[in-house]
């Protein structure tokens, strides 16, 4: 099968932004220049990592594909870190939690011969996993932010009564943990009658077989649910300390 997109089939697809475009001026939705801006964004990036892969690819160099996918974590970690509301948060963190997830995931995948250590391999399956485990601990963050600021009084009561401040922070960092995996497992159960994901679709549209084409889109479905549970677990019970000072008492 030949698959070949071309500058025209681009620009003519490009008409498929203009309509979210013009859906937000019809609206006032005021979204057409971040539509615009990330849409010019996303094409400079690719473009770039589109030639840097091609690179890689052909060297097939070891230390190559390592720092390839140390980048991506560590890229993965910053956006991660940067979507935490909380103003003493530590960046470490959201590295720990991404760097562990990614890479406890990834080495059983390798140990189960699932995948080899190529970079066409390992730099798109590292970006699979970091990207999720990514917008599962944004999640998490942004929910462990409201529910302190909404039972703020619950906690310090608490406090009073003499509880640690794990036992205080329990409900919020079970409720937070398990709003950042929700989006994973309810997409694991409509996966192959609802939609057909990036792994499964890609394969079937470059020709393979679609029943080879299930088997790694079921190993892409543990795959995800092992690292936004790693993920958002690690994240969680780092994170909720920062909303203490050093006396056990919540901050302002």
């Amino acid at each position: 099968m030949n698959l070949a997109v071309d500058n025209t089939s681009l620009f003519i697809a490009f008409a498929l932004v203009l309509i979210a475009v013009f859906i937000s001026m019809r609206e006032k939705l005021d979204l057409s220049k971040d539509i615009l801006f990330s849409i010019t964004r996303a094409i400079i990036q690719l473009v770039i990592v589109g030639f840097v892969l091609k690179y890689i690819f052909q060297v097939d160099n070891t230390i190559l594909t390592s720092l390839m996918s140390l980048f991506i974590v560590l890229n993965a970690s910053w956006n991660a870190h940067r979507r935490n509301p909380n103003q003493h948060k530590k960046f470490f963190h959201s590295l720990l939690a991404i760097f562990v997830s990614t890479y406890v995931t990834l080495g059983v995948l390798l140990l189960a011969g699932a995948i080899n250590f190529i970079p066409s391999q390992i730099v798109p399956i590292t970006g699979m996993i970091a990207s999720n485990s990514m917008i599962a601990i944004g999640l998490c963050y942004r929910n462990m932010q409201a529910k302190f600021q909404d039972q703020r009084q619950q906690i310090l009561e608490k406090l009073a009564l003499g509880a640690t401040i794990k036992q205080s922070s329990q409900d919020i960092l079970r409720h937070s943990i398990k709003t950042a995996m929700q989006p994973t497992i309810d997409s694991a159960k409509t996966v192959g009658l609802v939609s057909l994901p990036g792994m499964m679709s890609g394969l079937i549209f470059a020709g393979v077989d679609p029943v080879h084409a299930i088997k790694y889109q079921i190993m892409v479905t543990f795959m995800l649910l092992s690292t936004t549970s790693l993920g958002s677990i690690i994240a969680g019970y780092t994170a909720y300390t920062h909303y203490y000072n050093h006396n056990h008492q919540l901050r302002d």
